[in-house]
């Protein structure tokens, strides 16, 4: 794998998490609409709630990330495990990212109220 391939992933992972926090939480918004509740408390309460499995939804769903860390580990290949480490890193920061966004809606739809 070379150095693109890598960034690559890197920017999929972000994307992904990201994607899948805004995504789910502007669809439960939809569903609140029609189930007469508030859509940005649900928007808000869905997106802190899954940020854990859009991390694993980026990673591919699987623990093969920490199973590479691990077998990184006993075989001394460090750089292995850093790449590991940087993908679930890069997924984080793309779900809190995605829950920070949600929380923006959040701010402007008081401003639009007053």
């Amino acid at each position: 794998m070379d150095v693109c391939d890598f960034f690559s992933n890197l920017l999929y992972n972000f994307l992904i998490a990201f994607g899948v926090i805004v995504g789910a939480s502007v669809f439960a918004g939809m569903g609140a609409i029609v189930n007469n509740h508030s859509p940005v408390k649900t928007m808000i309460s869905v997106a802190s709630s899954i940020k854990i499995w859009a991390v694993a939804v980026a990673l591919g769903g699987t623990f093969s990330s920490f199973q590479a860390i691990e077998k990184g580990l006993l075989k001394g290949e460090i750089k292995s495990v850093i790449k590991q480490i940087l993908y679930i890193m890069t997924a984080l920061i793309g779900a809190n990212l995605g829950y920070s966004f949600i929380k923006l809606i959040q701010r402007w739809s008081k401003i639009w109220m007053e």
